[in-house]
Parts: C-alpha cells; sequence; structure tokens
C-alpha cells in the first residue's frame, strides 16, 4: 500500500526526534518509515526516537474502572469520541485497521436535548441526524486507544522513550555559548541539535527535530531558541475541555433520558447548555456490548477555557448538577461513578475563511513544529500535518 506522502523517498539516514507520542508523532513515524521502505537501501533507514512525557502513546484516551462483582468494567473514551476520513489518502491509510476491525464505523442515533428548567420540568429531545457509512464517524475497538497502540507496536525502526521530558530547546544553544566560552571545538556549521531532558540529561544528537505537541507547549519548547517561526506558533488559538465520566451499576438503574426506551432512542445527544456540549453512550457503541452502562459528557470549550484554573472538585460540582438537569436523574438513578478530567488544550479554534497554518519549518537549523493545529484540530489533520512533514524532510535530502 502507498500513500501521497511515501511516493518518495528519503535519500539518507537522519536521525529524527519527535517531541510527543501523540497520533501526529505515531503517524510522522509511520509514515517516514514508509518513505525509507520505498529505497532499496538499507543504509537509508531514518533512526527516529519519540519522546513521550506520559507512559502511554496515542492520546485516544481511554478510561475504566472494573467492577469486582460482574466482573465487567466501566469506560470512558474521555479525549476523542471519533474521527472522520474525508480525504482519498487517509482513507487507504486507515483501510487495514477496517479490514481487522480494530477501527469500525460508528452509526449513531444523534439527538438535539434541551435539558429541563424552571419552565420545561422534562427534558425535550429530538432526532437530529444518524452517521452513516458514507459520512462515516470511526472509532477504535474495544479501546480508543488501541489504534495508537497498534500505529507504536507497528514501527519497525522507532524507539518510543515513555516518561521523558523534552527541556526547552535553548538548552541547546547555552550548551553551543558555554563550549565558545571555554574555546572548546564546536562545529557551527553542523545542523544536528542536542536534545536535553529537564534534568539536563543529554538525550543525543539528531538532525531533524520534530515538535508535535500543543501550541502552548511548544512555545515554551521553543522559546529563545531562535526558531524562525516562533512567532506564529501562537497564532491558531486552542481551547480547554473538562470532561466528566459517569457509570451505572445496571442498565435498569439508568435513568429513563438514558434507558433507551425514549423515541427517539439515540447515542450522542448535543446540548442546548451554557455548560455541556455532548452527551456519548458508550455501552452502545460497536463492539462496547460488554460494559456496564458509561457515559461521557464533553463541556463545552468556551465554558471550560473561562474556568480552566478553577479547582477540579468545584468544576465536577457544577458539571454533575449541569449533567443532572440534562439526564433527569433522581436519587434511585443517580451514577454511581463519577470521575472528571481537563484537557488543557483540547479544541483548535477554526475560522473557516482562514488559511491553515500547515507544519512550521526552520530549515536552517532542521526543526519543525507540528500538530493537529496547524490545520482543523482534528485526528484527519495529524495525518495531513505528518505528511506535510515528511514532505519537508525529504526534499531537503
Amino acid at each position: 500500500m502507498t500513500d501521497h506522502a511515501s511516493c518518495s523517498t528519503i535519500l539518507s539516514a537522519p536521525k529524527i526526534a519527535i517531541i510527543g507520542g501523540g497520533l501526529t508523532g505515531l503517524l510522522t513515524a509511520t509514515l517516514l518509515e514508509r518513505a525509507s521502505n520505498q529505497s532499496s537501501s538499507s543504509s537509508n533507514t531514518p533512526q527516529i526516537t519519540i519522546f513521550e512525557k506520559s507512559r502511554s502513546v496515542g492520546r485516544l484516551a481511554t478510561r475504566y474502572r472494573s467492577d469486582s462483582e460482574a466482573g465487567k468494567n466501566w469506560q470512558w473514551s474521555f479525549g476523542a469520541q471519533f474521527f472522520t476520513a474525508k480525504t482519498a489518502d487517509f482513507q487507504q491509510f486507515i483501510a487495514p485497521w477496517l479490514d481487522t476491525g480494530l477501527l469500525q464505523p460508528w452509526c449513531a442515533e444523534v439527538v438535539e436535548l434541551t435539558p429541563a428548567n424552571d419552565r420545561a420540568k422534562l427534558t425535550d429531545i429530538h432526532s437530529k441526524e444518524q452517521w452513516d457509512a458514507v459520512h462515516a464517524r470511526y472509532i477504535s475497538t474495544p479501546k480508543m486507544t488501541g489504534w495508537g497502540r497498534e500505529l507504536a507496536a507497528a514501527l519497525k525502526y522507532t524507539t518510543i522513550v515513555f516518561k521523558t521530558r523534552v527541556a526547552p530547546l535553548a538548552q541547546y544553544l547555552q550548551y553551543q555559548n558555554q563550549q565558545q566560552s571555554q574555546n572548546q571545538t564546536f562545529n557551527q556549521n553542523s545542523k544536528q541539535t542536542e536534545l536535553f531532558d529537564e534534568t539536563g540529561a543529554s538525550l543525543g544528537w539528531f538532525d531533524w527535530v520534530i515538535c508535535t505537541a500543543p501550541n502552548g507547549q511548544a512555545v515554551e519548547l521553543m522559546a529563545d531558541s531562535g526558531f524562525s517561526q516562533h512567532d506564529k506558533i501562537t497564532k491558531p488559538q486552542m481551547q480547554a475541555c473538562y470532561t466528566l465520566m459517569l457509570g451505572w451499576d445496571d442498565v435498569q438503574k439508568l435513568p429513563e433520558t438514558l434507558k433507551g426506551q425514549l423515541t427517539p432512542q439515540w447515542d450522542v445527544a448535543y446540548l442546548n447548555s451554557a455548560i455541556l456540549d455532548r452527551v456519548f453512550i458508550e455501552h452502545q457503541k460497536p463492539a462496547h456490548d460488554e460494559l456496564l452502562p458509561s457515559v461521557t459528557i464533553h463541556a463545552r470549550n468556551d465554558w471550560s477555557e473561562a474556568h480552566v484554573d478553577d479547582g477540579m472538585e468545584s468544576v465536577e460540582k457544577q458539571l454533575l448538577q449541569a449533567a443532572k438537569q440534562a439526564l433527569n436523574w433522581n436519587e434511585d438513578s443517580a451514577p454511581s461513578q463519577t470521575d472528571c478530567h481537563r484537557w488543557r488544550y483540547a479544541a483548535t479554534i477554526v475560522n473557516k475563511d482562514a488559511e491553515e497554518l500547515g507544519i512550521l519549518i526552520d530549515a536552517t537549523k532542521q526543526w519543525i513544529v507540528s500538530g493537529d493545529w496547524c490545520a482543523k484540530g482534528n485526528i484527519e489533520s495529524c495525518y495531513r500535518i505528518a505528511q506535510q512533514t515528511v514532505k519537508a524532510i525529504v526534499q531537503t535530502q
């Protein structure tokens, strides 16, 4: 299988550092390896290292809790709930995982939900649309984390280093200055960059450094480094998102709004709410039949951003109150499991009339700043940005 990014080949074997093991980082490594595989020479194989600050990859986050009596789990996709594939390249790319069933289309019934209030004592639910195979939304089964882990497992020439925070790249400049002040030999013409971790320990020398972190973190990593495109990093604006996770011990204990006995029945609800944005019923997704009743609720991005520095206890209390109003539970139908998570950089504000930023490249230093926020902020953007990155590296070889 070929794709647009791998129609050219990497002409030499560069050492490449990728900061961030999210989907942009994984897809960049995947396409770099595929580009090198187009060459018949094994000497062209890139040496890729992904530095990830957490202990896992993919950022298609899944959280679960186990019930010891039932032997089953509550499970919440508390990051991205699904993704689309609108371009032919990306459709071709995901096809193998659709064939295996790891990725599946989610043909959800979608409604518009107006919570009960002082004027309307009951929640109002109206059909909105059904997602179908033609305009599919895809999920990874049995967990959203599964696809990212499969991408990581398939990498042959890439090392993933977990629990490692890369220090701001200005440390490399400090190293240069120190070497020069001590009259030590330093090859100023070399395009290699030495990376350090937050303790000051060297992470190695690299021909290319690719930063795939959210732009708020990319600003910190590139601060005072002389990165020629630094002023453009803050151009896209990103907002936070709080996610509320709810679980019930049994379907019969669900509030009537969630039991599936209402007309219309639904899987996803768009909310008319000042606080909440969408509700997703996890146990009704494909290949999720064995789950205990689990519901994920995303707060509105503007509300989340306005409360981004509030204490989690206060935020969760407000979200629960709004969810109770929307789903209309009482003492007998209240959730037995609750949890809350804050995504500091969750959504890119997309101006439909504005041109996409695209990757930011400093050709002199051979540094690239990328991420889904350089495009539309969705998962398909991760792929398109990875394509741009590989093309830029190939063209400079």
